[in-house]
């Protein structure tokens, strides 16, 4: 396949708003690639490259030859040019990078050095997720969408799945499951602004766990060998020594554990979430011990669970883990029964509950109805849109966030309003240099950024406004901190927000 044509799919899925029609387009490109195409087309239509790593700076994207006036490129040359640039080490390795990417950008045409750069510079936003690959997959594969998109999230790997499904359709889908060692979209809980409306959503008999304020890992155990990641499913094992040795130390063969990790003062009480997130993002030596808490069991010595209902997961967990190591878990047929272990938890110095369905499987990457969180306040995990320069006592700093909600339909994002309270001393100077590195342009005002960053906002309701395009606005909006260990694609949706404003109409 030319590579100008899947340059010519990426406008066309940025020119369209509909879901439908972005299906249909990516649907007849996957098709049109050769088998030895699919894993680097699927991503490329993703928005990504093949290769995690490299190398390529914005320097690199810069300094590039005058485009070519004819394409000659195929998805295949373009692959293996920048499987070559990703390799590149050793002395020299700056001048051959440069080189190579300089041999790559000259050969290809405008439209296709646009999509490079997209590519390379990770901005390529056309609108086409992984929900809709998903579905695009199937369509052209010919295969029931359940299928691809379970696989999908077993595998974590959208190339792989587009592989398998269109080069041996429904049976190579089928052969993948659950990879100890290979982490797995997580399942994800909705929220509700009390126990009363969690347990409408879970039924009763319902299980309570309380909701740690620490970060989200699934540990991955085979023999001797142990991972740990974290809910992007970035590798951070290295950083956790704690973990790998409590989980070394079950006397098991094979196991899959989800939980939290956070840390704790000398009295047992957590820690600031921002204490435990820096503890996992160092790679230095501790300066914190983190402890594991788990509240679900995937995988068992050679048995997937994913599919037993969460009374049977839970129970295995129990046979298996001290209870050291499980998060506190009560049971509630009435709302006064979850109302009372809610203030427990919150007694407890901790951010809530989540209240849990006892029948339900584990539903991989889905934020369903069968696990749903309480907190004391109303809370959302926001994108920053841009952030503006501040003024007075602020001078110098970049302090009022442009927050927005993350839109699945169009794979943007819709601004709800700003916000500058919250922000301390410490988070305005961390702001300043995270918002540096994000900046796509600033008119010394208003500097835009890659809407990458996700923040945690407590607000007091959401109110109609004209003002902004979703039509809503967050009141008293104000930040609480800052989510390192929540990618963009995980924020909540402006449909969240606009139900938590039909919730608050209905008093």
């Amino acid at each position: 396949m030319r590579f100008l044509d899947l340059a010519a799919t990426s406008a066309a899925i940025s020119a369209v708003s509909g879901r439908k029609a972005k299906i249909e387009i990516l649907a007849d490109a996957l098709r049109r690639l050769d088998p030895d195409e699919i894993a680097a087309g699927s991503a490329y239509l993703a928005g990504e490259l093949r290769q995690r790593q490299t190398g390529v700076g914005y320097a690199s994207l810069r300094d590039r030859p005058a485009p070519a006036l004819q394409p000659t490129l195929t998805v295949g040359q373009v692959d293996a040019a920048i499987a070559e640039i990703s390799v590149v080490a050793g002395a020299g390795s700056q001048a051959r990078r440069r080189d190579l990417v300089g041999a790559l950008f000259g050969a290809a045409t405008a439209d296709e050095q646009r999509l490079l750069i997209g590519l390379f510079s990770g901005e390529l936003r056309q609108g086409a997720q992984a929900g809709l690959l998903a579905d695009a997959i199937a369509k052209a594969a010919e295969v029931p969408v359940t299928a691809v998109r379970r696989a999908l999230l077993l595998s974590g790997d959208l190339k792989q799945v587009a592989v398998a499904a269109l080069t041996g359709g429904a049976p190579a889908l089928d052969e993948i499951h659950l990879r100890v060692g290979t982490p797995l979209t997580p399942m994800l809980a909705q929220s509700a602004p009390d126990v009363a409306a969690a347990l409408l959503a879970t039924g009763t008999p319902a299980t309570v766990d309380v909701k740690l304020d620490g970060i989200r890992i699934q540990v991955h155990r085979s023999g001797d060998e142990v991972a740990v990641f974290t809910r992007s499913l970035d590798d951070i094992t290295a950083r956790m020594p704690e973990v790998v040795a409590r989980v070394r130390e079950l006397p098991v063969r094979e196991i899959v554990l989800d939980g939290e990790a956070m840390t704790l003062d000398e009295s047992g009480r957590p820690r600031p979430f921002q204490e435990t997130s820096s503890r996992a993002a160092t790679r230095g030596a501790a300066t914190a011990v983190l402890v594991p808490y788990f509240f679900d069991l995937l995988h068992l010595d050679g048995t997937d669970l994913l599919d037993e209902p969460g009374r049977v997961r839970w129970a295995a967990l129990d046979d298996t883990l001290p209870p050291s190591l499980i998060v506190g878990r009560t049971s509630a047929e009435t709302e006064e029964q979850a109302a009372a272990a809610f203030a427990s938890a919150l007694g407890e110095g901790q951010e809530g509950v989540v209240v849990k369905a006892p029948e339900a499987p584990y539903d991989v990457g889905r934020r369903g109805a069968a696990w749903v969180k309480v907190k004391p306040r109303h809370t959302l995990d926001l994108v920053v849109l841009a952030v503006e320069w501040g003024h007075g006592r602020r001078r110098g700093w970049l302090s009022n966030l442009h927050l927005g909600a993350r839109d699945p339909e169009t794979g943007g994002f819709v601004m709800l309003g700003k916000t500058f309270k919250g922000l301390t001393d410490e988070l305005l100077r961390w702001q300043t240099e995270r918002f540096q590195q994000l900046k796509v342009n600033d008119n010394g005002w208003v500097v835009e950024v890659r809407p990458e960053q996700v923040v945690e906002i407590a607000f007091d309701g959401v109110q109609t406004s004209p003002r902004y395009p979703g039509g809503v606005a967050l009141r008293f909006a104000r930040v609480l901190r800052y989510r390192d260990d929540k990618p963009a694609s995980e924020a909540d949706t402006i449909e969240m927000v606009k139900a938590l404003g039909r919730g608050s109409e209905g008093g």
